[in-house]
């Protein structure tokens, strides 16, 4: 079923106008189409791919925030490249690794009802990440020298707007703060609030499944961004809802029982699944589990743009035979497909 209210073609033209007006002045008119149509062409695709997904719901609020933060990383990592010394002719390869990233990130994220700001730190960093990856692969091969590279990685226009936001509120800040000459009238004293996450966060449990829930958020506040989403994934929604407030809890680890979690991360040690012996019969039967729960066409579109050697490894794994590769590098390629989908 369509999204009821969600206008993908209206909202893509309006977010290629609103760039046209910020793109930076020095731009000759091709380096601003690019912006522009970059832009426009990413916002529609993904727009419309959320509004013909039948096999989720999302509101046409939900549909708007996901197109719009594309449209806003496609802005800001197209000057990048504009600023970065490659060539124009391979702008495109990059950009749309990080479109494709935003999308499956910022889908899965509402999906399993991760708090925005935690799903705009998920895909922050998953923009950054691949944005290196596409640079990398420039490298490899050969189309970019190492310097290139290098310089490529050193650009972030979204830094330098932040940067120059702060200057200009600071100047301000101290404009009126001289302005007042005197501080809070009165002689009233200003009394430090506690932060956000402070006052919003869950009262800690002492057992049951919230000791449980608890201890795995005291484990997650030690991994990368990227492993809390994925492992966060695997949760119900209520129980994600649970475990990122307890993240926020300020303290955390003076404020619990340590044999009581010990104890909970134990037992939920003895249901994790063990992981398969690398061997050639097991990724193929991985693979064909991934491969019977998800559309062909899509698995196509997810390896659109990878090499050779990728495709004919999964092309393979239809025909239930094994494609051979490396074994070490098959299983990277089946997590990636995994974690991809």
């Amino acid at each position: 079923m369509a999204i009821e209210g969600f206008q993908y073609k209206e909202f893509a033209e309006e977010m290629a106008k609103q760039a046209k007006e910020l793109v930076p002045p020095e731009f000759n008119d091709q380096q601003k189409n690019y912006i522009v149509q970059t832009i426009e062409n990413f916002t529609r695709m993904a727009g419309e791919a959320l509004y013909n997904d039948t096999s989720i719901k999302l509101s046409a609020e939900q549909a708007i925030l996901i197109s719009q933060i594309i449209a806003e990383w496609s802005f800001h990592k197209s000057i990048d490249l504009i600023h970065s010394r490659i060539l124009p002719e391979h702008w495109d390869s990059i950009m749309q690794k990080i479109a494709f990233t935003i999308f499956e990130v910022g889908k899965q994220a509402l999906i399993r009802n991760i708090p925005q700001d935690q799903m705009l730190q998920a895909i922050e960093h998953h923009v950054n990440k691949a944005y290196i990856a596409g640079l990398e692969a420039l490298e490899k091969k050969k189309l970019i020298s190492h310097e290139v590279k290098e310089f490529a990685a050193k650009q972030s226009n979204i830094d330098d707007m932040a940067k120059k936001v702060q200057e200009e509120e600071a100047a301000q800040a101290a404009a009126q703060s001289a302005a007042q000459a005197g501080g809070p009238q009165g002689g009233q004293t200003v009394q430090p609030q506690p932060p956000a996450a402070a006052q919003n966060a869950k009262p800690v449990p002492a057992a049951g499944k919230s000791a449980k829930l608890l201890s795995v958020a005291l484990l997650l506040k030690l991994l990368s961004q990227d492993k809390v989403v994925t492992i966060l994934n695997k949760f119900s929604p209520e129980d994600t809802q649970a475990i990122t407030q307890y993240m926020q809890t300020p303290d955390l680890e003076s404020q619990i029982d340590p044999e009581l979690t010990c104890q909970c991360l134990n037992e939920m040690r003895e249901y994790l699944p063990k992981k398969p012996k690398l061997t050639e019969a097991n990724i193929v039967k991985h693979m064909q589990r991934i491969l019977d729960t998800t559309g062909r066409d899509k698995i196509e579109q997810l390896i659109k743009y990878e090499r050779p050697f990728v495709k004919r490894f999964i092309s393979s794994v239809y025909d239930d035979e094994y494609y051979h590769i490396p074994l070490r590098v098959a299983g990277v390629i089946a997590q990636y497909v995994q974690d991809s989908i």
